[in-house]
């Protein structure tokens, strides 16, 4: 299965920068993808940014964090990185990493990946 281990939260002024780690150690068929979510208080848990981590690194963003964010793979160590700029007091949050990944090549043939979260990373930005 896939752990993800996150790291890299923490409290920052508006407009500074914060960059989130998430590791992933796995003994599966593949990773398809690896990728960030956030839940602030009293909202859902949406969708910031993700990675392909096969041939082609295909990204993805919300548009609230688009030209502010940038999310990186290193395919190596399972491992993707959160670069967070020009932080504002709305990206305050609990960071969730999500890794999504097949168990044997019938899974990987069938296109229906599994979920792992990791257990989330707080980021507080003060105005």
């Amino acid at each position: 299965q896939v752990q993800l281990v996150e790291s890299g939260g923490g409290s920052v002024q508006a407009g500074g920068s914060l960059r989130l780690s998430c590791a992933a150690s796995a003994t599966v068929f593949s990773i398809n993808g690896m990728g960030w979510y956030r839940q602030a208080p009293g909202k859902q848990r949406e969708l910031v940014a993700s990675i392909s981590m096969t041939t082609r690194s295909t990204t993805n963003y919300a548009d609230s964090v688009k030209g502010r964010f940038s999310i990186s793979r290193d395919t190596a160590k399972n491992t993707v990185y959160l670069q967070m700029n020009s932080l504002k007091a709305e990206d305050t949050a609990v960071y969730y990493c999500n890794a999504q990944y097949f168990t044997s090549f019938n899974e990987y043939a069938n296109g229906r990946p599994l979920d792992a979260w990791g257990q989330g990373t707080l980021v507080t930005i003060s105005s």
